[in-house]
């Protein structure tokens, strides 16, 4: 393990706070790293190994196809690529699909797509885009600037001009924001590194009327809390009401690297060749992984399943609300789940860590719980019960 570090601090660029965790392997919900200890993954490579680690429809997807075609560019049809739109097409809102490579890649596509439909229709001047407080769409620069916590801008000015935030979940301080100019907001349904937050029903509600009334286009971005995570097939359809772009990812090849922009018709018409496009962007090996993850998420009614078990999760969770003052609430929909504490998170996770359970903080005090799907409910109770015994010891040092 020591050269691994060692040689990963010499030759990798710093910029995760990785530890001296050093994993080798995965199944389903079980990590293990090179010594052979073995964790319980309650993170599932942060809402990415929705089906677990290494499912066997996905590494049967993966080998198949790589043993007849890798790459070929996107100058040619490809037909796991095509199968993959129409079977997102026919589950979602949309009527068209673009595929890229990450979350990040994704969202950029949003707004290109966003800037281009009002650009066609309104001229150059219609051009921004507004974004929520305490949200996170990704570390390029145009995704940056859409990703609210300064901390991440640091460094990296100047930003590109033409975005604004409102606060989530106020209304009127998006219609604060909005002028002649504003051509589209994105916003998270379940906002994942700003704390587990999800969106109200009456907020979400409202914003589609206004931007129905003014033509502004809604952009979803469900890379954290798309592909059944939340008890849905996707977030929005808590909601009853739907977007006209979304941005998926993560969850999406179960692990295997794509993004994917979807829309409506009338907006993905403004794309034309050449607008935009990706070397790697929905490649064969990438879409028959996606495609294996969504078939078994539609055929298992994997939605149902997080439901289910996330209910129970927050269930047992809540007891811990009850049992200590310091502990404040339960956050999130499905299992996508978020502990609101009113001290640090971090010293948690380090201990939990070291009675095997891998959990993650953001926004400082949330712990953040992101299993794969298919997480047994021995596994959730194991996961409060250590949880439990942890907070126990902080109680009795403070």
């Amino acid at each position: 393990m020591s050269n691994v570090v060692e040689d990963g601090n010499k030759y990798s660029m710093n910029t995760y706070n990785r530890g001296n965790m050093v994993i080798d392997e995965a199944k389903g919900c079980c990590l293990k790293d090179i010594e052979g200890k073995q964790y319980l993954d309650m993170m599932a490579g942060i809402s990415v190994c929705n089906l677990g680690h290494s499912h066997p429809v996905v590494v049967e997807a993966i080998q198949q196809q790589a043993e007849k075609l890798i790459h070929v560019s996107n100058l040619y049809w490809i037909p796991q690529q095509i199968e993959l739109a129409r079977l997102l097409v026919e589950n979602s809102f949309a009527d068209k699909a673009f595929f890229c490579n990450s979350g990040g890649e994704a969202n950029e596509a949003a707004i290109k797509l966003a800037r281009k439909y009002s650009y066609k229709k309104y001229g150059e001047k219609r051009n921004e885009i507004i974004a929520m407080t305490s949200s996170f769409h990704g570390r390029t620069l145009a995704t940056l600037s859409i990703t609210s916590n300064k901390k991440y801008h640091e460094g990296f000015g100047p930003m590109p001009e033409g975005f604004k935030f409102a606060n989530f979940n106020d209304i009127d301080s998006v219609k604060a924001g909005m002028t002649e100019k504003t051509c589209a907001i994105i916003v998270e349904p379940v906002q994942g590194e700003g704390g587990v937050n999800a969106a109200e029903e009456k907020f979400l509600k409202q914003l589609k009327a206004v931007c129905t009334e003014k033509d502004i286009l809604l952009i979803f971005d469900e890379i954290q809390c798309g592909m059944a995570r939340t008890g849905k097939l996707f977030a929005y359809e808590h909601y009853a009401i739907e977007p006209d772009i979304m941005s998926l990812a993560k969850a999406l090849g179960n692990g295997f690297p794509i993004g994917a922009v979807l829309a409506r018709g009338k907006v993905a018409s403004a794309f034309s060749p050449g607008d935009h496009g990706t070397t790697f962007g929905g490649n064969p090996l990438a879409c028959s992984a996606a495609l294996a993850t969504l078939k078994y998420i539609l055929r298992e009614k994997l939605w149902e399943t997080a439901a289910h078990k996330g209910n129970y999760f927050k269930e047992q969770l809540q007891k811990l609300v009850e049992k200590y003052s310091w502990v404040k609430q339960v956050k999130g929909k499905g299992l996508m789940i978020g502990l609101e504490l009113e001290i640090e998170g971090a010293p948690f996770v380090q201990r939990m860590a070291e009675e095997g359970i891998l959990i993650n903080c953001t926004a400082g005090k949330v712990l953040r719980f992101l299993p794969a799907l298919i997480i047994e409910e021995k596994d959730i109770q194991r996961t409060v019960e250590t949880l439990d015994k942890i907070f126990g010891e902080s109680a009795l040092s403070q």
